[in-house]
């Protein structure tokens, strides 16, 4: 009965129990391995977390320097295409040169010269490089380059009266601009 009143005033006073305290400390017991084994898997997954980004970060680096490796050999053969094209302009220009050491008549030899710039346009044009024709045409700043003004009764104020360079796209943007004469007028118009 002892036993009895103690319990009863135990759970008067709001104490534990023998009994009740030993289920406790069994269940903080429990729980503390629980927090433990808990804390240990977080500890785990840090760990593979922490491999993983260190595993990432070194593929971007990877991937960084290949990506610069392959630009700057790009850059380095970007021309190659169009230098081994122009290896046939030489070519004819080592023909051109042969030929006229011998005995050519004038007339062949600025064949063979037309030959050999008819040759080099065509590389140009391949690559997306071709020429406009400026004379007659309107002056326009964008193109055209003037050289000096000169009066003229053939031809309209502000035209091109002359070209002594010619100007070049490449694709649908002006490569060199044309160096042209362009026409003020004349005195009296």
């Amino acid at each position: 009965m002892s036993d009895e009143m103690n319990k009863e005033d135990a759970e008067i006073q709001g104490e534990a129990t023998p009994g009740e305290q030993s289920q406790d400390s069994e269940t903080a017991t429990v729980e503390e391995k629980t927090c433990e084994q808990r804390l240990a898997d977080k500890d785990e997954e840090i760990r593979q977390l922490k491999d993983r980004l260190l595993r990432l970060a070194a593929e971007s680096e990877n991937a960084r320097k290949r990506i610069e490796r392959e630009k700057a050999e790009g850059i380095a053969y970007a021309n190659e295409n169009i230098l081994r094209s122009l290896l046939a302009v030489g070519d004819s220009l080592d023909l051109a040169i042969q030929h006229s050491e011998g005995d050519v008549a004038p007339q062949a030899l600025l064949e063979g010269i037309r030959m050999t710039r008819k040759v080099f346009l065509d590389v140009l044009a391949r690559h997306g490089c071709v020429p406009f024709e400026s004379q007659g045409k309107v002056f326009d700043p964008n193109f055209h380059e003037a050289m000096l003004q000169q009066e003229s009764e053939e031809f309209a104020e502000n035209c091109i009266m002359q070209e002594y360079q010619k100007g070049y796209m490449l694709n649908d943007r002006l490569l060199r601009p044309a160096m042209v004469v362009v026409s003020k007028g004349t005195k009296g118009g």
